[in-house]
């Protein structure tokens, strides 16, 4: 090696020397490294302890074995039943401990309770099915909270945090199904005991006790607390009730008249709701009789047997827009507390079908969630006393439910028929009146139009003619429309039946759709065509020109009403395209029957007859009404007094 080498060396060295102890952190920099890492240290124990917590709960309520426990090795056990301690208190020994399911079976419903909570983990509707032919499960899993948050000793505790041991009939559970029929029934309890050393306090308890029966959606749910006085602050007087449910969607449609939403009903008062489909949150300031999450033909109902003492109710839709789901229902209830050494809180938990007569039968106004028209009397008079029962009258024979509403709608023309019928005599008279009217009218084309009107009238008068005759048997027949409009979409009897090309009565029968998406077309209409909506409004239109021919008011209607009469069906053919076909179904059969009406109507009416005694009614004196007799007369006084 050469001298300018050795010199290139010894510069190399000295450079790379040089520069580590230029960039050598000062002992100010080093201290706050070793802080930083210190810190990081702590944080990863702390990680590790509480992961080696989670995990040793997880192995034990999912019954995992893992003998070498490699991963708590370097962990002292007591740390672990500290921090238990630390975080639970009396309630420490329960936090950890084997998830036991209980199946519970009657007739109409299959219950899977668990002991982590000691809650109903799912709900299955025997009888009924979703839109895609699975089970109906109204909730599943952690898609469902339920539990109490109460006061114990400087800390809360939430009972889903902790396991509940399981009595059946006040005896142990022994692992099995258990089923239930007829009128027998059966009491799952599940008992939360604080610790005592290393087991638990028989002689202290929180119990949920669930009676199931053998053939009702209903069920009876007790909280009881035995010698907690110790234990449960109750200075406050109630403990919450969270309940939060994420609501499956099971409907092919939804109904925007009959959605998803909250029901309540203040103690001693009327049901209110939140708005349908929609987000909302509101308090509840009293006292509550029950608080309900109700779908559009579901619901999950929680009540009082007194009440409770106040309430906070939310509904929101899922950040993740899950189309396994509608939206998040919430409450949170306050239950009474005055006495922890012997207390018992009665409720009854309805979970089933949206049947009018089935919640009536209550007798709690659970039967107003189903929207048959509460807020005009009239209507829901009218389904409740006519339509409801004649329907469940039909379906008792057993028929297909569109035999069922061909029968109804003959049976409603019928009733109907004498108000048609005038209604019908009524555009007769107008329509032989009608080339006199024309005169009139030409008459006074260009004269005054309150000299026409009262030439016009002046010619009903002489003829016995009233120009609202028709108009007041139509109005008697408006509430009788709108209730059938409210009643077929909210009735669950149509559900899943199907009829001619229809598959499910309470959806919309598509016999065309696509998936592309058409400006317009797509927004108003749909992606579908749906048969019976279809007939429904060409035979609206074709009812529409009839009875504007028969009674000769094409030419006399105000500028544009003709085209207004004729566009509405049209505007009603986007929304009755994505809604109950059923009801499509009804209204087509009821123009049917009208044209048929009006038929043999028209073969019973001699029109000339009409005209004939319309001229000799013109003949007669006008007979005074008693009000224009009475005026008249008070005229002639006034007259007598000033002489």
């Amino acid at each position: 090696m050469d001298r300018n080498s050795i010199i290139g060396l010894v510069l190399i060295f000295a450079i790379f020397f040089g520069f580590s102890w230029w960039n050598a952190p000062s002992e100010e920099e080093k201290l706050a490294y070793q802080n930083r890492m210190d810190s990081i240290a702590i944080v990863k124990k702390e990680l590790r302890y509480q992961d080696s917590i989670n995990r040793v709960k997880y192995n034990q309520e999912n019954q995992i074995a893992n003998p070498q426990d490699s991963f708590v090795a370097d962990i002292d056990s007591s740390v672990i039943n500290q921090q238990l301690q630390q975080r639970f208190g009396a309630f420490a020994n329960s936090s950890i401990g084997d998830n036991k399911i209980v199946k519970v079976k009657n007739e109409v419903m299959k219950l899977d309770f668990q002991s982590l909570g000691g809650r109903v983990r799912q709900a299955e509707l025997i009888n009924y099915q979703t839109n895609d032919s699975l089970p109906l499960i109204l909730f599943k899993g952690d898609t469902a909270k339920f539990g109490f948050v109460f006061s114990a000793v400087n800390r809360l505790i939430h009972t889903q945090d902790h396991h509940f041991q399981t009595f059946v009939d006040d005896r142990p559970y022994q692992g099995q199904d258990i089923e239930v029929s007829g009128d027998d029934s059966v009491t799952i309890s599940m008992r939360l005991f604080p610790d005592v050393r290393q087991g638990y306090n028989q002689h202290q308890y929180i119990e949920y006790a669930y009676t199931i029966y053998g053939n009702k959606y209903m069920y009876s749910f007790n909280v009881r607390m035995k010698n907690m006085e110790t234990l449960v602050d109750s200075r406050s007087g109630y403990v919450d009730f969270n309940w939060s449910a994420n609501v499956r969607n099971q409907e092919k449609i939804v109904d925007r008249f009959n959605g998803s939403a909250i029901y309540y009903k203040y103690y001693q008062d009327d049901v209110d709701e939140l708005s349908d489909n929609d987000e909302e949150e509101e308090k509840l300031a009293s006292k509550v009789k029950w608080v309900s999450f109700k779908q559009r033909f579901f619901s999950m109902t929680i009540i009082a047997d007194d009440a409770f003492t106040n309430g906070e109710i939310r509904q929101y839709f899922m950040p993740s827009n899950d189309p396994k789901y509608e939206m998040t229902m919430s409450t949170v209830l306050g239950i009474p507390v005055n006495n922890t050494r012997d207390m018992d809180f009665g409720m009854q938990v309805y979970m089933g079908p949206n049947e009018f007569k089935r919640l009536k039968s209550f007798d709690l106004d659970l039967e107003k969630q189903i929207p048959i028209g509460w807020s005009f009397f009239l209507l829901a008079w009218i389904n409740e006393y006519i339509v409801i029962n004649v329907f469940d009258w039909l379906g008792h024979f057993g028929w297909n439910y569109g035999i069922v509403i061909l029968v109804l709608t003959i049976l409603l023309k019928l009733i109907l028929f004498p108000i048609a019928y005038k209604t019908y005599v009524s555009s007769a008279k107008m329509r032989v009146l009608k080339p006199e009217i024309d005169e009139i009218n030409e008459k006074f084309k260009d004269k005054d139009a309150v000299k026409k009107q009262q030439a016009t009238m002046d010619l009903y008068k002489k003829a016995g003619v009233n120009p609202l005759a028709g108009c007041v048997p139509m109005l008697l027949q408006m509430p009788i429309l709108f209730a059938i409009f409210r009643f077929f979409p909210s009735s669950i009897e149509l559900r899943q039946k199907s009829f001619l090309w229809a598959h499910d009565l309470s959806s919309y029968d598509s016999i065309v759709s696509w998936t592309t998406h058409i400006p317009l077309l797509s927004d108003v209409y749909g992606n579908h065509v749906s048969l019976f909506t279809l007939l429904m409004t060409i035979s609206t239109l074709i009812y529409t020109k009839v009875n504007n021919d028969m009674m000769g008011t094409g030419s006399n209607q105000m500028p544009g009403m003709k085209t207004m009469m004729y566009m509405m069906p049209l505007m009603f053919l986007g929304m009755f395209n994505e809604y109950a076909s059923g009801l499509s179904y009804y209204y087509f059969l009821a123009n049917i029957f009208t044209f048929a009406q009006m038929y043999l109507i028209r073969l019973t009416i001699n029109e000339d007859k009409i005209h004939a005694q319309l001229q000799a009614n013109k003949k007669k004196p006008v007979k005074k009404s008693k009000f224009q007799q009475k005026l008249e007369d008070m005229a002639k006084q006034r007259g007598v007094d000033k002489r």
